[in-house]
């Protein structure tokens, strides 16, 4: 098993997090980003640099992970193309993707999207909090379990 991150739009303290797991549970932690990034210094993790480029991590990630992997993204229409094709996906506040709530996601991020769009709303996502932190953990921990059995 691996685990993918989509490393661009990922929280420092996610990744960190995860690569604790990984070194505990020995799996490969695979970044995949746009741009450089700065890669920690262990065995366990590999960093993947795409061409820059619209989607174009995003379609790295749906070509090279497999089902029984897992994918840590924000990303819900790259959660979609993941779950379609039988990876598991994870968001970094904890938020498992899954074929039952793919559907209310992809219509509230295009509903939002639209919103922004005309000007009704702004803003983003908050913050990463350490409650977000604790609920990442969490879900990190039930689904490894899940998908190592």
């Amino acid at each position: 098993m691996r685990v993918w991150i989509d490393a661009d739009a990922c929280p420092r303290a996610a990744k960190d997090q995860l690569i604790k797991f990984a070194l505990k549970r020995q799996f490969e932690v695979i970044l995949v980003a746009g741009q450089s990034q700065i890669k920690p210094s262990f065995a366990c993790v590999k960093l993947i640099v795409v061409p820059a480029g619209p989607d174009a991590a995003d379609d790295y990630l749906v070509e090279h992970a497999e089902p029984g992997d897992l994918v840590i993204c924000s990303d819900i229409p790259l959660a979609s193309r993941l779950i379609h094709k039988g990876v598991a996906a994870l968001d970094p506040r904890g938020r498992e993707f899954d074929e039952r709530n793919m559907g209310e996601r992809l219509a509230v991020r295009n509903l939002f999207t639209e919103l922004r769009e005309q000007g009704q709303v702004g803003g983003g996502q908050a913050a990463y909090s350490d409650r977000d932190r604790q609920q990442f953990a969490n879900a990190l921990d039930r689904l490894l379990t899940r998908l190592m059995r």
